[in-house]
């Protein structure tokens, strides 16, 4: 006999941050169709639960957790009902920062690139140098953000590669030192995910790049200030950037990707 037919059901699914991590310190209530709470459950370490022996018939799963938003999602039927990842919007990720200047906070903050290496495995690497602001407009239209990065920051962990990316052939430190981002546009998908647009100057190119921004909400630090996170994520093409080296291996698959994708965790401190 099945949960079905025994007349209860099933229901699962993982608690979790707008960019996948998992919230373990989620709480799982149910509700039926008259308001009372029929069963429930914290989530395991890794946001996942499973809650079993529920009576059949619509229901109401809320997912909460102290500092975010609470989820609230239907199940129509008996039987099992999967959810699948369930978002926790973080409390405040729904509106903006405040409008003022908030300048990037290195020692919190990082820069990472990957690229394929022989189109099997990835290097990874950080530019581990660079300044950052935010001009916090009344809505994202008014926003602009800018940064600067050193280019010779390059970091893979292996300082014989890390010279030659630092040589002309790759980023020609020598002659330019910097790597400039300046944003001309910031279009709202949701309260939480954008994408921001603008000029990318490396090695005396310049390029329009498109940025999937993840907002990880603004509130109060531990010293009386103001701080905002955000993820970032992007795809480069060395050659728009006249970063041209390679060395072709068998059946043509070169050793470095001309693909470089770039990860950028931003946390924020408001200054004006």
């Amino acid at each position: 006999m099945t949960a079905t037919q025994r007349g209860v059901q099933r229901i699962t699914g993982a608690a979790v941050t707008s960019d996948g991590w998992p919230v373990p310190f989620a709480v799982v209530t149910i509700i039926d169709a008259a308001g009372r709470q029929i069963g429930g459950s914290p989530v395991e370490d890794d946001g996942r639960f499973v809650i079993e022996g529920l009576p059949a018939g619509p229901c109401t799963v809320i997912t909460s957790a102290v500092g975010h938003t609470p989820a609230a999602r239907p199940v129509g039927g008996p039987g099992l009902g999967d959810l699948g990842r369930i978002v926790l919007t973080r409390t405040g990720a729904l509106e903006l920062p405040a409008p003022g200047r908030w300048e990037v906070d290195p020692v919190h903050s990082r820069i990472s690139a990957s690229a394929f290496h022989l189109g099997i495995t990835k290097v990874h690497g950080r530019l581990r140098t660079f300044t950052g602001h935010i001009d916090m407009g009344a809505d994202l239209g008014s926003t602009r953000v800018s940064a600067a990065i050193e280019a010779g920051s390059v970091d893979t962990d292996d300082e014989r590669r890390d010279e030659h990316l630092r040589a002309p052939d790759f980023l020609d430190v020598l002659r330019f030192s910097d790597i400039r981002f300046d944003s001309t546009e910031i279009v709202k998908h949701t309260a939480d995910h954008w994408t921001m647009y603008g000029g990318l100057q490396l090695k005396g190119m310049v390029n329009r790049v498109a940025l999937d921004v993840v907002y990880h909400g603004a509130g109060p630090d531990l010293w009386g200030g103001e701080r905002a996170g955000f993820s970032t994520t992007t795809q480069l093409s060395r050659d728009d950037f006249d970063i041209s080296w390679n060395q072709s291996v068998i059946a043509g698959i070169f050793a470095i990707g001309r693909t470089l994708r770039i990860e950028i965790d931003i946390e924020a401190v408001r200054t004006a």
